[in-house]
């Protein structure tokens, strides 16, 4: 497991009963999570004092209740500044599990010792896009809604990138791949954080089951002759991290050389000083 355990100002105080209770620099929150499926002693009185706890409804989706949040607020990650936003299906705008990926992506890129080139799609809030520019690489950051995109902007302005070499991209990820195909532009590393479920802007479904290796034969084809590396994020309940590493085996190992890894996210819980699993990532990486 890959352990995000690098942050000051997140913690992950506790989970039980299919809650996480967390600090978010002064706040306190209290958020569903599906992996939660243990119920322990909720010893931590903050599971009683917390600022915002995120309800599901019975009938779908749910509402941030006692709420005693500001609009937003910032965060930081060493050297990156991001907002927090409490905002629908439990989100705020970031992942912290994701911490971990965006120090392999900083390293990967600064150590390349040449330029480099990073397409980051479904880009969301841009935690990768700023992890690449911080590593000193030109990035084109691609998400198909506009307010995420201006979030992310807002996230580069905070963390003084403002002025980095960032493409800002508001479109149909698959469509904006098949458009750099045909005009012969190029990357030299790919992040990919792909939804469970979607659809397209002609209606088209996705469905990461059944699209994702099809799209990752698709990415594949704006690579650069000196690709560093590939990055592939999943959320999916059940997709094992090795599915991930396979895939990318299959499609870009057997063309590039270079190795794949992949493994689950985690999260240090405080309270019992186990890790939560957050998800799984596959990483292609050329040497």
């Amino acid at each position: 497991m890959w352990i995000s355990d690098q942050w000051k100002q997140y913690e992950l105080l506790d989970a039980s009963d299919g809650e996480k209770l967390e600090r978010w620099r002064d706040y306190i929150l209290v958020r569903p999570d599906p992996q939660v499926i243990w119920n322990t002693p909720k010893t931590d009185p903050r599971w009683k004092r917390y600022d915002a706890r995120y309800a599901r409804s019975n009938t779908g989706g749910g509402h941030w209740s006692e709420h005693k949040l500001p609009e937003h607020w910032t965060m930081q990650y060493r050297d990156l500044t991001f907002l927090v936003k409490p905002m629908n299906f439990k989100h705020t705008g970031i992942f912290p599990e994701q911490a971990v990926n965006w120090d392999f992506i900083t390293d990967t890129v600064r150590g390349a010792g040449r330029p480099i080139s990073v397409l980051n799609l479904f880009a969301y809030t841009g935690g990768a896009t700023l992890a690449a520019a911080a590593g000193g690489a030109a990035v084109c950051h691609v998400d198909a809604a506009k307010g995420m995109v201006q979030m992310a902007k807002d996230n580069a302005k905070a963390s003084g990138l403002e002025s980095a070499p960032i493409r800002w991209i508001v479109d149909d990820c698959g469509k904006f791949v098949e458009r750099e195909i045909r005009r012969g532009k190029r990357y030299d590393a790919i992040i990919m954080d792909p939804p469970s479920y979607g659809r397209g802007p002609s209606g088209e479904v996705w469905k990461l089951e059944t699209s994702l290796y099809p799209f990752l034969e698709l990415v594949s084809r704006v690579l650069s002759d000196q690709p560093l590396f590939v990055l592939v994020n999943s959320y999916t309940t059940g997709l094992a991290p090795s599915v991930v590493g396979y895939l990318l085996d299959s499609i870009l190992t057997r063309r590039f050389g270079g190795h794949t890894e992949s493994q689950e996210l985690g999260l240090p819980v405080t309270a019992s000083g186990l890790c939560l699993p957050c998800g799984a990532t596959g990483r292609w990486i050329a040497k």
